[in-house]
């Protein structure tokens, strides 16, 4: 991987985590298309999203330190707002599902889910589901910790790529009755422990290999272009939702899967 390979790859993976089309999808497609594959695919896609998690935390620091400043107090017995115990044990309970799917398809995530033609068939089921949750949505009920579990449940089936995590997150809400801009907050927050776990996993193997050395300035480079996409992405989508609906993802994601499908014949 050179220097411009990383650029676009950084830049891919910053802007497709949080725009609800996927970013491991776009990135397979990205590799096959125009031949930025990597002896590394699933580690760099890993190390890409370990930044795009340091984006998450830095838009929601104060997020995130209420949710720790919550998780201190209740462990000294202290009296917290019903609302922070509420997103602390959201968060929690929603982590739950992908870490169980993620153990459980591990091998199938680094070999049989890695192929475009999956990839345009998952892009038009995350059409297909973000239809279905805009026709659904009723946008009047208020985040709670059996919401947070099924959100978590929704998001868990991004390890399948083409699927979205903010944008599975974001359908699950709509279908549970929130917002489209709370939906899409709770999402990246609750993306926040998986991505930056299973990131840190992979840099450290990367690591003890010698692959970092390998892949060096590249990677350095992709990493700090998916970050700072990442966070104006973000931005984007929170400020997006308040006032429109998921229709333009839904016609994206169509057409690219079409586009795919055509490439593939």
């Amino acid at each position: 991987m050179d220097i411009i390979s990383g650029i676009i790859l950084g830049a891919i993976q910053g802007l497709t985590e949080f725009l609800p089309i996927s970013s491991s999808g776009h990135l397979i497609l990205a590799r096959e298309i125009f031949g930025l594959e990597t002896i590394y695919g699933l580690s760099v896609d890993a190390v890409l999203q370990f930044a795009t998690s340091l984006a998450i935390l830095l838009y929601f620091w104060r997020d995130f330190l209420r949710v720790g400043k919550t998780a201190i107090r209740l462990s000294l017995r202290r009296t917290v707002p019903a609302h922070d115990k509420i997103l602390l044990y959201a968060l929690i309970v929603g982590t739950i599902p992908a870490v169980f799917l993620g153990l459980l398809l591990e091998g199938a995530m680094e070999t049989a889910f890695r192929n475009a033609e999956l990839v345009a068939w998952t892009l038009l089921l995350g059409a297909a589901l973000f239809w279905v949750a805009e026709k659904l949505s009723k946008q009047t009920q208020e985040l709670n910790v059996r919401r947070g579990f099924w959100i978590g449940a929704f998001q868990a089936l991004a390890l399948i790529p083409g699927m979205s995590r903010s944008g599975s997150a974001i359908a699950g809400g709509l279908l549970l009755g929130l917002s489209r801009e709370q939906a899409a907050r709770f999402g990246f927050m609750l993306g926040f422990p998986i991505i930056f776990g299973s990131g840190l996993k992979k840099l450290l193997e990367l690591g003890s290999n010698g692959a970092l050395f390998d892949l060096g300035i590249p990677l350095l480079v992709s990493a700090v272009t998916a970050f700072i996409v990442g966070v104006a992405a973000m931005h984007f989508m929170v400020r997006y939702l308040r006032t429109h609906t998921l229709n333009i993802f839904i016609w994206y994601r169509v057409v690219l899967a079409l586009l795919v499908f055509a490439l593939l014949v």
